[in-house]
């Protein structure tokens, strides 16, 4: 009986190498693929995270005035959590079965991020835009140690380097507004 090495190189010299060296990638289930694209976001071009997190700022400007006020801050943290904790599974489905480490196409985590760079922001269309504007520019320039959390494997460094730019963004919203510069 031959040993899978001895196979490998006969089937390499009737020159089959190709299909015994493809590398194994699984089937992506839907339920990942939507949710990694956010409902499909993720495939609008150009810019699919710039579109992911337009479109979270919008669902969260409808969502917020569906809740009390009280509530909005605490709902905003539950959604960001809820949707990291989504999100991290479902990117590494996705970049598993795309062969691909942080493929394009996956925007949940800027919408994991974008939500927590609106945590406890007046719902006016000033503080939305500057905190649109805010996540996106530390999303894209990613200062430390945003850039560092990327090296995470799988959907944990997909998504945790974006929820930490919406930290960062979300720091700069509230001095802002600290100081009164966003009213």
């Amino acid at each position: 009986m031959k040993d899978i090495s001895e196979i490998v190189r006969t089937e390499a010299d009737r020159g089959a190498a190709t299909a015994v060296a493809a590398p194994f990638r699984p089937r992506t289930p839907t339920w990942a693929t939507v949710i990694a694209t956010f409902f499909g976001v993720g495939r609008m071009r150009p810019g699919p995270g710039t579109w992911a997190s337009a479109a979270t700022v919008l669902l969260w400007m409808a969502l917020a005035h569906a809740v009390v006020p009280a509530s909005r801050t605490s709902t905003a943290i539950a959604a960001a959590v809820l949707v990291a904790l989504i999100g991290i599974p479902a990117a590494t489905q996705v970049a598993r079965g795309s062969g691909i480490r942080d493929p394009q196409f996956v925007v949940i985590d800027e919408v994991a991020g974008q939500l927590v760079a609106l945590i406890a922001v007046p719902l006016t269309w000033k503080s939305l835009l500057v905190g649109f504007i805010l996540f996106r520019a530390f999303d894209i320039v990613k200062p430390p140690p945003v850039r560092q959390l990327e090296a995470i494997p799988e959907g944990a460094g997909i998504v945790l380097d974006d929820v930490a730019a919406g930290l960062y963004a979300l720091g700069a919203m509230h001095l802002l507004l600290h100081f009164g510069l966003l009213t």
